[in-house]
């Protein structure tokens, strides 16, 4: 095998490189220069998470209202504070990517479009919610928590006999 002579030195490049220019428009960018906001912008409507046992043991034995696929029940809460929601989907409703696809829509319609007041609910799905449009949904929704803060109310009252 024969070695090749290999020169040392690079040829100078013929072409310009092809980097676009900055502004191509020589009269610059149509909108003022300056750094794009931080962070995201403000939030719309919190809702709070339950994480404390007692909160869900609460819920368990709290008066219910059903709408349709949707089980809500309700605990009144501070009224300084955002509402706490939590979620139950069985298994009956189908496999792990469509009860998540319903939670999250779910969790969308709580922060937009639910009418919650302050406490904590618990939400519970059944079997034919996953099939039910995003209207359709949120107003089983809305009448459900409707229905279960009118009910615990009802049982607060003295003298209603319940």
């Amino acid at each position: 095998m024969s070695e090749a002579y290999v020169p040392a030195q690079q040829p100078q490049a013929c072409e310009e490189a092809r980097v676009p220019a900055p502004d191509v428009d020589p009269s610059g960018p149509g909108r003022a220069q300056g750094s794009p906001p931080q962070g995201s912008g403000p939030a719309l409507r919190l809702i709070w998470r339950i994480e404390r046992r007692e909160l869900f043991l609460a819920l368990r034995s709290a008066p219910r209202a059903r709408s349709g696929p949707l089980t809500v029940a309700w605990i009144p809460g501070d009224p300084a504070e955002p509402p706490r929601v939590a979620y139950a989907i069985g298994r009956r409703v189908g496999p792990a990517v469509r009860r998540n696809r319903l939670r999250r829509r779910l969790r969308a319609l709580a922060r937009t479009e639910a009418d919650l007041g302050a406490g904590a609910y618990l939400v519970s799905a059944g079997p034919g919610a996953a099939d039910l449009d995003f209207p359709s949904l949120g107003r089983h929704l809305n009448d459900a928590a409707r229905q279960a803060r009118s009910r615990s109310t009802h049982l607060a009252q003295p003298g209603s006999g319940r």
